[in-house]
């Protein structure tokens, strides 16, 4: 599903602003995705942003958070897993 939604609270980007997330639900369990080119730190702590807004909004716990890219620096990666975030440089290589 493409979930895109008015955040008016500014959550994600501390003022009110569109929010589009990738989301399947699999046997009940909630995966939110970021697919991108490439990935920073910061866009790192936007996906995290976006991860609160929705489960803020849909009062809803997120079951695995997932980025997909091929070009992922080493220290973002140190990042992401810190906030367990899957990462992978390929979609076919996501196993839910």
């Amino acid at each position: 599903i493409r979930y895109e939604e008015i955040d008016e609270e500014g959550i994600v980007f501390d003022r009110p602003g569109p929010v589009e997330i990738d989301v399947i639900i699999k046997n009940g369990k909630i995966y939110l995705i970021e697919i991108k080119s490439s990935v920073s730190k910061s866009d790192v702590f936007i996906f995290l942003r976006k991860v609160k807004y929705y489960e803020k909004r849909h009062k809803k716990k997120v079951f695995q958070i997932i980025m997909i890219s091929p070009m992922i620096d080493e220290k973002v990666k140190e990042f992401a897993a810190e906030h367990k975030i899957m990462l992978y440089s390929y979609a076919n290589d996501v196993v839910l």
